[in-house]
């Protein structure tokens, strides 16, 4: 059998080139095309297309994966579940993880792939449970992710042995998740050969295009073994996004690599993508540095998010002859916090607390709130060993937590759902409050009842929306 190929381009092909405004009306005929074309799986869903449903296309989620399901009667459908996370950007009660599951599978989703910024697999058990409890009801497989990054710590060795603990959490695949594209085409080769030999679980391939190698280092992971890879069709498809379907397709039919995929309905597929594709780009939706490589992401090991968010702050400080000075203090600032990865929101955390080291000229005279979160261990156990005299400097004689954040989190559906009665008619609805409260009260509000306003201003996040 040839390599399987996963569909990005309508979840993450969108998300990283254009801030996921693709619209519900323009994904499902596309979707329609490509359930037919051989795939293993289409990722539709999850990541940060919930939350922009409902503050900038006011749609309901839901009720667009239930029209993806509609037309897709022959390929798996797939969603990124940021474990403990779910899909938005702090820890939620197991009540919730578990609810948000059994819905997205009830939904139609076949494929849950859970992934934690830190590797803390404490902050994995609860969706992982859920999905293998509901698994059999709904035909599901259950993924897991290792959020790819290098450090003294992150070894291949290091991968290896978090492989281990994942398969014997009761995964049905694992994800090498690539998230800022720094996963170098030998390293590749060697951790899929190594993660072959200690588990027998389909081994899937996730990366970005930013540093201009990914598609050197599928190909390595291909001759390795790996058994799945993430690509975008290519109107959505390089730069910040995954590396092109249709180029993989070619380059590898008539091998034994060969994807099966039939090329003709990804052309078809394609061109309605453009048509969408070109629209944003005249509307300025699509800004076409996104395609921009970046290869000092390699050099810096930044992502390119994270690269643009610091010239963003500093350019709003008219501090960017500094720019240097912090791109040489984040691995400082990630070395002393235990060098986790470098993924949202960690990235933004790392990178604006460099920011202020360099820009107050006195290292951790001040702290984002989220920087002192992570120290007081409520984002879960740092990959390494924390700098102790930063932490007291920062958060002074507190005990950081040992137990895992979510133990202390109260049972919160049926809270939110007594306190929202008023506007959630479904679970769905409570689950949409849980995630993203006010944004989801002002969409649920207009929804139901269209003639009332509320006077909420919506705030777009200034950060790079989860992978």
């Amino acid at each position: 059998m040839g390599v399987q190929v996963v569909e990005t381009s309508l979840r993450d092909g969108h998300q990283s080139l254009m801030a996921t405004r693709l619209k519900t009306d323009e994904i499902v005929p596309v979707a329609e095309i490509l359930d037919k074309a051989g795939y293993y799986a289409l990722e539709v869903w999850g990541g940060a297309t919930f939350d922009a449903c409902i503050r900038f296309l006011n749609e309901d989620p839901w009720e667009r994966l239930d029209k993806i399901k509609a037309v897709c009667k022959n390929t798996k459908l797939q969603m990124l579940f940021r474990g403990q996370n779910i899909l938005g950007y702090h820890h939620y009660a197991d009540d919730i993880v578990e609810k948000f599951v059994e819905k997205s599978l009830e939904h139609g989703i076949n494929v849950i792939r859970v992934f934690d910024a830190l590797n803390d697999v404490r902050n994995l058990k609860s969706a992982v449970d859920a999905v293998n409890k509901y698994k059999s009801k709904y035909n599901a497989e259950c993924q897991i992710a290792v959020s790819y990054t290098t450090s003294p710590v992150h070894t291949i060795d290091y991968f290896v042995e978090l492989a281990k603990k994942i398969d014997k959490m009761g995964a049905d695949s694992i994800c090498i998740k690539d998230m800022a594209g720094v996963l170098l085409p030998d390293s590749a080769y060697e951790l899929v050969k190594r993660l072959k030999e200690v588990t027998k679980l389909p081994i899937e391939m996730h990366s970005h295009c930013t540093g201009g190698i990914a598609e050197m280092m599928y190909r390595k992971a291909i001759e390795a073994g790996v058994d799945r890879i993430d690509t975008a069709l290519s109107p959505l498809g390089g730069g910040t996004s995954q590396p092109c379907t249709e180029s993989f397709a070619y380059s590898l039919e008539n091998t034994k690599y060969d994807t099966g995929l039939n090329i003709d309905l990804l052309n078809k597929a394609a061109d309605l993508l453009n048509k969408s594709k070109n629209k944003y780009v005249t509307d300025g939706t699509f800004n076409t540095k996104a395609l921009n490589l970046n290869p000092n992401i390699l050099k810096y090991q930044v992502p390119g998010g994270m690269l643009s968010n610091l010239m963003s702050q500093l350019k709003a400080q008219n501090a960017m002859d500094k720019f240097d000075d912090v791109l040489k203090e984040i691995p400082n600032v990630r070395k002393d916090l235990g060098y986790p990865p470098l993924v949202t929101p960690l990235s933004q955390m790392v990178g604006t607390q460099a920011v202020m080291n360099i820009l107050f000229g006195e290292r951790y005279k001040s702290c984002p709130k989220e920087i002192v979160e992570y120290l007081k261990g409520n984002y879960g156990q740092a990959p390494s060993k924390v700098n102790l005299d930063v932490q007291k400097k920062i958060i002074g004689d507190i005990e950081p937590i040992t137990y895992r954040p979510a133990d202390k989190i109260e049972p919160e559906f049926n809270k939110i759902k007594e306190k929202y009665k008023d506007i959630c008619k479904t679970d769905e609805d409570v689950l949409t409050c849980a995630q993203f409260e006010n944004v989801a009260v002002k969409f649920l509000t207009e929804k139901y009842n269209p003639t009332i306003k509320e006077d909420n201003e919506v705030i777009e996040f200034n950060m790079e929306i989860g992978k």
